[in-house]
């Protein structure tokens, strides 16, 4: 190798180098900031959001009569906040920095549902630069705002398997944080499992807290991305462990999805073979598709207003 050859390979190795160490936190793993980032341009929102049971959890979840027991049973910190194993569903944590340790405020907020947001709450919020406000964005900013928000993490509500993804991993006891055997031993000392869990119900009753009702086409699309969300969650989690009472309840779960599934002809590679590309894929091929004549009355809603807006209860 020539002496100018050395040099330039120097050189460009120098400058790889210093932008990578000025630029730790883009390899950080994202972190929650709490709701107050999220209350500011949404407020109506999170007012709702403090009349639901999420937010009551905080003050609420540990004083249950079996919650001493889970804890115990589980293992590791016998405080349920500070519980690993209890806080990654039960509770939302906030830090101000990647570095700081996390710290338990909140009931199931936000970020809990919508991911964390260290990452992509500055491009959500930016809408063309600084003085830019929301009504002056343009509409290719506006496109590209939202397709780089969901690529670093921020679930919309419009991206329905990946919300309904977030709902089932915890009310369906499934989280890939918690081992098998964690899960089976919560549900011997009497954690609550609840196989017929249902996004629709849950997102559009007392837990709504978006201004926009859903259409009778979006619901049902919803309804089927909730049911696909299920079997997945519920497959992985019954290959965690052999114990036969956790194994039952995650059996029944995909059992139970796969029946309604099995009306959707978009669904079929899916029923064969779970998986969460398996189930974008099945919505992408289902589109914007009214599914309400396939699924039938399995929705337990019924229409609110003259404009066919439906409303869940």
């Amino acid at each position: 190798m020539s002496v100018s050859s050395i040099r330039r390979f120097v050189i460009l190795f120098a400058v790889a180098f210093v932008a990578f160490a000025s630029a730790p936190t883009a390899f950080a793993e994202p972190y929650f900031q709490g709701t107050k980032s999220c209350e500011e341009c949404h407020k109506d929102e999170y007012k709702a959001w403090e009349g639901t049971k999420h937010f009551s959890s905080y003050r609420s979840a540990h004083k249950n009569k079996d919650a001493k027991k889970i804890t115990k049973a589980v293992g590791g910190k016998k405080n349920m906040k500070r519980n690993k194993s209890c806080t990654v569903c039960h509770y939302a944590t906030t830090q101000k920095k990647a570095e700081d340790k996390p710290k338990v405020k909140f009931g199931p907020a936000c970020e809990s549902c919508h991911g964390a947001s260290s990452v992509w709450e500055p491009i959500h919020s930016d809408y063309g630069g600084k003085n830019v406000k929301r009504e002056a964005e343009t509409s290719d900013h506006k496109a590209k705002r939202i397709a780089d928000s969901a690529a670093t993490g921020l679930i919309w509500n419009s991206m329905n398997f990946e919300a309904a993804a977030k709902c089932m991993k915890c009310h369906g006891l499934a989280r890939s944080e918690i081992s098998g055997d964690a899960f089976a031993k919560m549900l011997e000392a009497g954690h609550p499992i609840n196989p017929s869990f249902e996004i629709v119900m849950f997102s559009q009753g007392k837990m709504r807290h978006w201004r926009d009702k859903r259409s009778r086409a979006e619901l049902s699309r919803l309804f089927v991305a909730g049911q696909a969300a299920k079997l997945v969650s519920a497959t992985e989690a019954a290959a965690k462990t052999e114990d036969a009472k956790y194994k039952a309840a995650q059996t029944k779960r995909a059992a139970d999805a796969k029946a309604v599934l099995q009306a959707v002809p978009q669904a079929a590679t899916l029923i064969q073979s779970p998986s969460d590309d398996n189930a974008r894929k099945m919505m992408q091929a289902i589109g914007q598709q009214d599914l309400t004549d396939q699924i039938g009355g399995l929705m337990k809603c019924a229409p609110a207003d003259k404009e066919n807006l439906w409303q869940c209860n």
